[in-house]
């Protein structure tokens, strides 16, 4: 049985939902791509890892680019050869947990660090 190959978003609707819905990404060929700045190598390794694992467990693998204190994220559904509902929804995750931090007033401190940005 041949597996279902998500519809591709035609451009003009990723650049709008983009704008909308992650302000930071931006559409290049056909990824969507967003560049994450840490405070340094180690956080830059715990997001890698943090990614990955959401990757993983979504079925669904971003190309990373990596280097000190900078992630570059590119998200393309390969199977459809275009962006599609999986590459939102993906890049949505990322973003949540990239630039996570506690809320005000919650009994987390928080890193005081830049983290990342």
């Amino acid at each position: 049985m041949a597996e279902k190959k998500p519809p591709v978003i035609p451009d003009e609707k990723v650049a709008e939902r983009l704008k909308a819905e992650l302000p930071n990404w931006y559409l290049e060929g056909k990824w969507i791509r967003r560049k994450f700045n840490t405070d340094g190598w180690p956080t830059t390794l715990m997001l890698v890892n943090a990614i990955g694992f959401l990757c993983e467990g979504g079925w669904h693998h971003p190309d990373l680019e990596v280097t000190w204190g900078k992630i570059w994220v590119k998200l393309c559904t390969h199977s459809s050869n275009g962006i599609t509902e999986c590459d939102f929804e993906m890049a949505k995750r990322i973003e949540e947990v990239a630039i996570w931090k506690p809320v005000d007033g919650s009994a987390l401190q928080g890193n005081p660090n830049k983290w990342v940005r």
